[in-house]
């Protein structure tokens, strides 16, 4: 019963979608033909910026390296702040651990003791 029902909705959506696509395609092709090709991003930027004036003396790759110089120190800041917030971590977590130690071993005092 199952079968029958979903291959009536198959039939039914291929007719649909069959009638749907008859009737387009007098309209697609009347469309005209147009193979737009995309740049990339950067050389749209590139022709950008030449239109700009003061562009014939811009060097593009000191930018570069100023901007990656940059960069680079940004990294090496936010290792070194990781890095120390990583040490302040593992000194706490060893504090802990010590203190657990010196609890364990006075509550054993206590029980032998019979407190």
């Amino acid at each position: 019963m199952v079968e029958i029902i979903l291959a009536a909705i198959l039939s039914v959506s291929l007719v649909g979608l069959s009638v749907i696509l008859f009737k387009k395609i007098p309209v697609l092709a009347k469309l005209p033909e147009t193979s737009k090709s995309r740049e990339p991003l950067s050389v749209r930027l590139r022709k950008q910026v030449q239109t700009l004036p003061g562009s014939e003396t811009l060097d593009y790759e000191l930018h570069l390296q100023k901007l990656l110089s940059r960069i680079r120190v940004l990294t090496m800041k936010t290792e070194q702040k990781t890095g120390s917030w990583l040490e302040k971590l593992r000194k706490k977590n060893s504090q802990k651990i010590n203190h657990k130690k010196d609890r364990y071993w006075e509550e054993l005092k206590k029980a032998k003791d019979g407190k």
